[in-house]
């Protein structure tokens, strides 16, 4: 492979990691702070492509389509959240049977609305373009995927590591009982996480439309490489799901092109060798005893 061929590969890499960043932030965010598992979470993902979809052949506009789906998706999750799981925190068991079962409805939902056939969210315009790196075709959309993603990354880290929310939001994790004694309505700021990481799902569909499509099934494709995201990544800090998403990235996208048989096999044993040698993950807080 020539050097100009692994460049394109490497950018393939991160375009493709900072998609699953999208994802993996969000449910990182709501398991990682809330220790809530929502197997659902890949359905935001899927459900968001279809509605941009939607919303771009009603409205011609690719930019509504991700403001819109994503706030869509948000008030789904910000209704499962509120009139499901706040029951069943601490109960690991029974949210992984909801949510399960939740996946499976979105799923349907998707497949009655839209048919099984895979479809394709139309790229803008003006993004529909290649750039020439060292004689080799590199498309405009994926240079700009990179750069929303680095953005996101960036505006997440500020909101939990600067802003006053993010330190109510650390906190009520740590000891909520204090939190509310101090009159603060954690609650609220929980249910505003799982709303945040259906958002930033969806965004991620819609996002990911143009490349990946969507089709019924893709919730649980996505929902896998997000856990091993997750997984890699570690739990507790934003920059554990940051770098795992990078990490899967390229082990995808090369695997791709020197194993296609074997990409997602590995995945699976990079991820076993790390947790071999890190449990936590690359960047996961080690529990206290």
């Amino acid at each position: 492979m020539e050097t100009s061929q692994i460049i394109i590969q490497i950018l393939n890499g991160i375009s493709y990691g900072l998609l699953l960043f999208l994802l993996a932030a969000g449910l990182s965010l709501i398991f990682g702070l809330m220790n809530v598992i929502n197997l659902a979470h890949g359905s935001y993902y899927m459900l968001g492509a279809y509605l941009g979809l939607v919303i771009i052949r009603h409205t011609g506009s690719f930019f509504l389509a991700l403001g819109g789906a994503a706030l869509l998706m948000s008030l789904i999750g910000i209704i499962m959240e509120s009139l499901f799981l706040r029951s069943l925190y601490k109960r690991e068991l029974d949210q992984v049977l909801l949510t399960f079962g939740f996946a499976y409805i979105f799923m349907d939902i998707a497949r009655w609305l839209w048919g099984g056939t895979p479809r394709s969210l139309p790229k803008p315009l003006f993004l529909d373009n290649s750039i020439n790196i060292l004689g080799e075709a590199f498309p405009i959309y994926r240079l700009v995927m990179i750069i929303t993603g680095l953005t996101i990354a960036l505006a997440l880290w500020i909101l939990l590591e600067k802003t006053r929310t993010g330190i109510i939001i650390r906190a009520g994790v740590n000891d909520k009982e204090m939190v509310t004694a101090m009159g603060i309505n954690i609650k609220l700021y929980f249910t505003g996480i799982f709303a945040l990481g259906a958002f930033l799902a969806a965004f991620g569909g819609v996002i990911g439309g143009p490349i990946i499509g969507t089709y019924p099934g893709l919730d649980f494709e996505i929902l896998v490489l997000a856990l091993a995201v997750v997984v890699v990544g570690g739990l507790g800090t934003l920059k554990g799901p940051f770098w795992g998403s990078i990490l899967i990235g390229f082990i995808e996208t090369f695997g791709k092109a020197f194993f296609p048989n074997y990409a997602l096999v590995t995945i699976y044993v990079a991820m076993a060798l790390i947790l071999i040698f890190k449990p936590t993950g690359l960047l996961g807080k080690e529990e206290s005893s």
